[in-house]
């Protein structure tokens, strides 16, 4: 609940303000029932209708004023609350930014947006009802409770017996909901992960025509879901009749004894009335008192789970006790390097020893699984080494600022990822300053110039979320154009030209070469020609690195490499 308070903080003046009136409105309230009395004894009694009139008008006065209170109350409690579910989401949307990879992996995506989406928005519904009517109903209550001991002490005890039986029935209830609450919240965490899934994958499910096997699956989780759901809300549907019942059994005892003080003269009929509207006030507010709490207790749940991601601390610490200086001749080094996935039973690279010169060509290439992209993955530090250490420069990685270190390398994802908006505005998270001859410079390069100047409006052409007015080739050129507008010291091409034709890529790996700088190059590639031009080439089987050399030297030295390279070429020519 850390969270909450921080930024609730902001708004002071508006948790001041927001319940200061909503008091004022339940004063005005509660004064409603003594005209009413005054109106009944006096006037109806007198037949005297000017005071009749005069008690209306203060009625409808006391109305509007109740009215104008309760709206700037809103306004207020309205402020607060949206202001603060906004400073908590920007919070956690920053705070997710800083975390590594492996705490990304270990909440899921669909427990993050459901944080970010439904329970913030818990949150704002219980700061805004908390602001509202977490003291109004009080008050309602307990003045109710002084108002009927002033007009008469005998209902005193009455009153008193009937708010303790409500209470116990309310705060019975809120404590069943608490836990429950958080497994509906959890729920709807698979829920969430399975529609993100289903929407995502669409076209895989129709390929394979799995359309009944995903409603199904759905369906169980949905249900799941709606069981919990369905039992809380019996639960909390208990609120409802129980307080209902014991008011109502409270008026029947107020009209059982208060008849005989009317018979004797001690009570007027303004005063059982007065009674009556004091305890239906009671009814009224314990009801919503009830649901504000259950709000309330949602809120809360809510707040314990961002509570929990933002004390996630991020798995990069940086350490600058030991900060070396940067070395241009080497660009990376791998020091006996290891690294195992949370949770995996085994590492997915094991005991690596690599070093690259700066300007050189490195191509990694292995069967699937073998971890080639756990390796490049360590050099821009989405992941730590859990033993050994990854040098950049000559510096360990965990001594750069991660901005620091990633200015210097850009990368190109297995999968090409565009995002809604324009080409160029795109090729601009590579460098945001790029003029457009450094563009077209990068579009050249990747072999992406000629369809970006077929489009209508050339970079400025639209591109849709995830790039899907593109084919799979040209979205993977406008990420390799993407990071090489960057001109970063070291590119990462991970298996990106997997879509590319063999003359296409043979145009892009010389265009590489004919940089007017000397990057260097790591290449992913399940295709031995895409790296046979390579200063070295990495063979990894198993997470294991089985051969370090030349096309050549590896095809007379490693068996592995061999056995990929024969898989691929018969006599000579490419299959």
């Amino acid at each position: 609940m850390k969270p909450i308070w921080t930024f609730l903080k902001k708004y002071k003046l508006e948790c001041f303000l927001a319940p200061l009136f909503k008091l004022l409105e339940a004063c005005f309230d509660l004064l409603v029932p003594i005209v009413v009395k005054s109106i009944m004894d006096v006037g109806i009694k007198n037949r005297d209708t000017s005071y009749i009139v005069y008690g209306c008008l203060i009625l409808v006065a006391l109305g509007i004023i109740g009215l104008t209170c309760a709206i700037v109350a809103q306004y207020f409690a309205a402020r607060a609350a949206v202001g603060t579910s906004t400073g908590l989401r920007r919070a956690l949307f920053a705070h997710l930014q800083t975390l590594s990879y492996t705490e990304s992996d270990k909440l899921g995506r669909s427990s993050m947006i459901t944080r970010m989406t439904s329970d913030i928005n818990q949150v704002q519904s219980g700061v805004n009802l908390t602001l509202r009517l977490f003291l109004r109903s009080p008050i309602i209550v307990f003045g109710s409770l002084i108002m009927a001991c002033v007009i008469t002490p005998v209902s005193g005890p009455t009153f008193a017996i009937i708010i303790g039986i409500l209470a116990i029935i309310v705060f019975t209830i809120i404590l069943t909901g608490i836990p429950l609450y958080k497994r509906v919240q959890s729920r709807l965490d698979r829920v969430t992960g399975k529609t993100r899934e289903t929407l995502t994958g669409a076209r895989v499910i129709r390929a394979f025509n799995k359309q009944d096997d995903e409603i199904v699956e759905f369906s169980e989780a949905n249900n799941a879901h709606t069981d919990i759901q369905n039992f809380t809300g019996k639960i909390s549907a208990l609120m409802n009749p129980l307080t209902y019942v014991t008011v109502n059994i409270g008026i029947i005892m107020i009209v059982y004894f208060s008849s005989a003080e009317i018979n004797v003269g001690g009570m007027s009929q303004g005063d059982l009335f007065a009674l009556y509207n004091y305890m239906s006030q009671i009814l009224v507010e314990l009801v919503k008192l009830a649901n504000t709490i259950f709000t309330i207790t949602k809120a809360l749940a809510c707040g314990n789970r961002i509570q929990a991601v933002l004390d996630i601390p991020s798995g990069m610490p940086i350490s600058n006790e030991t900060a070396g200086e940067v070395d241009s001749a080497l660009a990376v080094e791998f020091k006996n390097v290891s690294m195992t996935y949370h949770g995996a039973g085994a590492p997915s690279l094991e005991n690596l020893d690599l070093s690259v010169k700066s300007g050189s060509t490195v191509g990694i290439i292995g069967g699937t699984g073998s971890g080639k992209t756990t390796l490049v993955n360590m050099i821009p530090r989405f992941y730590d080494a859990t033993e050994g250490e990854v040098r950049v420069f000559g510096r360990n990685v965990c001594e750069y600022e991660l901005d620091t270190l990633r200015e210097q390398v850009a990368i190109v994802p297995q999968k090409a990822v565009l995002f809604k908006g324009t080409i160029r505005s795109n090729l601009l998270w590579g460098k945001g300053d790029a003029t457009d001859e450094e563009l077209w410079a990068a579009l050249a390069v990747a072999q992406a110039d000629g369809f970006v100047k077929e489009k209508e409006g050339g970079l400025d052409a639209p591109v849709e979320q995830f790039g899907r007015n593109f084919s799979g080739g040209q979205r993977q050129r406008l990420t390799i154009a993407r990071a090489i507008v960057r001109r970063a010291p070291i590119i990462i091409l991970d298996d990106s030209a997997s879509a590319l034709d063999f003359a296409t890529e043979a145009r892009l790996r010389h265009a590489l070469k004919s940089l007017d700088y000397d990057p260097t190059v790591f290449i992913i590639s399940q295709r031995t020609s895409s790296i046979a031009h390579a200063d070295s080439i990495v063979v990894l089987d198993s997470g294991e690195a089985v051969g370090i050399g030349t096309h050549e030297g590896l095809l007379e030295s490693c068996p592995v490499y061999r056995e990929i390279y024969d898989s691929q070429f018969k006599g000579g020519e490419a299959r």
